[in-house]
């Protein structure tokens, strides 16, 4: 899986990172029990600083994508999050207001999120 910083932007570079690994997750390109790169070699394979690798692989192991074992590292978990949490829902329900605000009508946005979805599922 090939990572992309936009080191302009106003989203922190954990949230970035931690945002790939879920798409990746999402697409198939990243497998449960998957092993992933240790922090150390993620941060120099990336450019990035091993905190903020550190700080992604946290957050995403409490919301129960990855796994961390002392001896077999990090992987992606074997089993996907079993609900969506209410920050997830709260995160839609935003963008679907800012969607409406720019003039989208709901069949446009529902088109817009059926075309996204069966992209993530062919990837």
């Amino acid at each position: 899986m090939i990572l992309k910083f936009d080191f302009s932007s106003k989203m922190p570079l954990y949230l970035q990172l931690r945002n790939q690994i879920v798409i990746g997750i999402a697409e198939g390109k990243l497998q449960p029990s998957e092993k992933l790169p240790t922090v150390r070699a993620l941060a120099d394979e990336s450019g990035i600083n091993s905190m903020t690798v550190s700080k992604a692989y946290q957050l995403l192991k409490q919301e129960n994508y990855i796994v961390t074992d002392r001896r077999g590292g990090t992987m992606v978990a074997p089993n996907a999050p079993a609900k969506v949490d209410a920050k997830t829902v709260n995160a839609l329900r935003l963008h679907i207001s800012e969607l409406r605000i720019a003039g989208m009508s709901r069949d446009e946005v529902m088109e817009m999120c059926g075309k996204l979805y069966e992209e993530s599922i062919q990837k």
